[in-house]
């Protein structure tokens, strides 16, 4: 599984997606959490603002990732 660090105590689920490059742009990650397309740990999330922290797991489009 593919990992992801963060600095800070925490990140965001938009900003997340882009820095794993499962999306393109923050419009781009908008719309698939929006539709409902991105899970963390195990549940849809429909919160782009969504904070995630080290040990949270982002699933989308068949990928996933943790954060570290």
């Amino acid at each position: 599984m593919k990992t992801i660090k963060i600095r800070d105590e925490y990140i965001t689920l938009g900003q997340a997606l882009k820095l794993a490059s499962l999306v393109s742009s923050g419009v781009e990650a908008k719309v698939v959490v929006q539709d409902g397309l991105v899970k963390v740990n195990g549940e849809t999330d429909c919160r782009r603002g969504r904070k995630l922290r080290s040990g949270d797991k982002v699933e989308f489009n068949h990928q996933s990732f943790m954060v570290e």
